[in-house]
Order: C-alpha cells, then sequence, then structure tokens
C-alpha cells in the first residue's frame, strides 16, 4: 500500500506570493517561477525522487540510487534540479549530500493548484 504524505496549507506567510488559479491572474514573476517548478516535477525520476525524499527526514544521495536504479551522476543531476526550482535543499556531509524538501515550496505548489 502507498504511504501518502498530507501537506497541510494553514501558514499563509509560506505561500502569500501566489494565489490559486481560480482566483487571480498569476504574475510573469509567479508564472516563471511555477512553471521551473511544474517542470523540475514533469520528470517522472524527479517526481519519484521527491516522492523518496519526502517520505524521510532527510536522505542521502547515496540512499537513492538503489530505490530509483539510477547512477550517482544521474542522481545528481535530479537532485540539481529539483534544487534549483526550490523544491529540495541539501547539506554536504563528508562525500555525500543529505537533501530534505522545502515544505514551503511544496505548499507552494499546492496553493497554486487548488481550486
Amino acid at each position: 500500500m502507498a504511504r501518502t504524505n498530507a501537506i497541510a496549507i494553514n501558514d499563509d506567510s509560506i505561500v502569500a506570493c501566489c494565489s490559486p488559479l481560480s482566483e487571480s491572474e498569476l504574475s510573469d514573476e509567479e508564472a516563471t517561477q511555477a512553471a521551473s517548478i511544474f517542470g523540475a516535477l514533469a520528470d517522472p525520476v524527479r517526481l519519484r525522487m521527491l516522492s523518496l525524499i519526502a517520505a524521510q527526514p532527510e536522505v542521502c544521495s547515496c540512499a537513492l540510487e538503489g530505490p530509483l536504479g539510477k547512477s550517482q551522476p544521474t542522481i545528481s543531476h535530479h537532485t540539481r534540479v529539483l534544487s534549483e526550482a526550490g523544491l529540495i535543499e541539501g547539506e554536504k556531509r563528508g562525500r555525500w549530500m543529505w537533501w530534505h524538501v522545502v515544505p514551503g515550496q511544496l505548499n507552494q505548489v499546492a496553493r497554486i493548484l487548488t481550486v
């Protein structure tokens, strides 16, 4: 059975930048930011990677190779794309990067899509 994580959208200060699509038009800046996020999420490997990272407080890059069946250079590429979109943040510890989700960004995505 798949495990789901609910994202509470109850802190307007975190997601104040973007209104739901049904309430008002997005500005050029908001649309550019949202397109970057949705572009990062449009790849199945990155979407699965984000779900693996979101399922735990933090995840080592080395722990993503097995579940995703991808090489370390491919993992690095995809984590970079997710990081540049602001969806995950990493901390280098020794040889490896440890990743965690940026909750505010996931709340923003949810808020944009809320009808």
